[in-house]
């Protein structure tokens, strides 16, 4: 079972990005975590982070065939991107979203996620841990699907 793992924009600079808000680990770090995650499922992750739209637009695209789902943390996209929305609605894999971050307790903008409709779930407010339960969570979905 593989699943495509994307961070959306800014996410290459967690460990130094407002770390009281974002943590002090880095998408590096992150991505270990879910990797040891990944061995005790079992799973397989493909890992891609962008701060363009278009490029996760095509990782969402390219991995229809290949994956089962997807974690993604879209990140400022979360709340503006209408075509990300649309790329994971249309190739149809169950997608998690995940944020390190409350997104519910933060700035009003912040609070609509265009994503959510289209997720099976969201898990915010947990910080890397958010990362960890969206995983686990994806992969049971899928498993009992």
């Amino acid at each position: 079972m593989k699943f495509l793992v994307l961070h959306g924009p800014n996410l290459n600079l967690l460990g130094t990005r407002e770390p009281g808000i974002y943590g002090s680990l880095t998408l590096a770090d992150i991505n270990g975590q879910l990797a040891q995650l990944a061995t005790e499922l079992p799973c397989e992750l493909m890992f891609f982070q962008s701060n363009c739209e278009g490029e996760l637009i095509t990782a969402i695209q390219n991995c229809r065939d290949e994956c089962r789902g997807i974690l993604m943390n879209p990140a400022a996209y979360t709340h503006t991107s209408i075509a990300i929305r649309d790329a994971l609605s249309a190739v149809g894999l169950p997608c998690m979203e995940v944020h390190l971050s409350n997104i519910h307790r933060r700035e009003p903008f912040r609070h609509v996620s265009l994503i959510a409709p289209v997720a099976i779930g969201q898990i915010c407010g947990c910080g890397h841990d958010s990362y960890l339960l969206g995983l686990r969570g994806l992969f049971n979905y899928v498993k009992n699907s």
